[in-house]
């Protein structure tokens, strides 16, 4: 079964374009631990479309990662701003970058955060 990192990174190479990213053009590296092993994905974003291998290499941004972090990052648990900010998440090169690689991140949910469909309605479009 994919984490949810993995599984991020899968649906990031097949999101094809990103508005937020059109004036952006930049490789990052992302390097995500698990115990002794590592696993590498480098995102290639041109003019807000994007690629992403399995490769190692240089970006102009490095980011690197606990997987458990990581995943709380990629499912909206944890703020990956504020993980940074805590020793962390790190941040290698250009910060600018990452400033702009947040946008493809989700924020993290609120508490107070409601659904705006009702779930156990049984009418499906009625709002809460």
């Amino acid at each position: 079964m994919a984490s949810p990192t993995e599984k991020f990174f899968d649906e990031l190479g097949r999101r094809g374009h990103e508005p937020l990213l059109e004036r952006i053009t930049a490789k990052v590296l992302f390097h995500i631990a698990d115990g002794r092993d590592a696993a590498h994905w480098l995102v290639e974003i041109v003019a807000g479309d994007f690629r992403v291998s399995r490769q190692s290499g240089r970006g102009r941004c490095g980011i690197s990662a606990d997987r458990a972090l990581f995943d709380g990052i990629v499912t909206g648990e944890v703020n990956a701003m504020a993980a940074m900010l805590r020793g962390a998440l790190w941040v290698e090169g250009d910060r600018e970058t990452w400033v702009v690689v947040q946008r493809l991140l989700p924020g993290p949910c609120s508490p107070r955060r409601r659904p705006l469909v009702s779930q156990g309605s049984g009418r499906g479009g009625d709002h809460e």
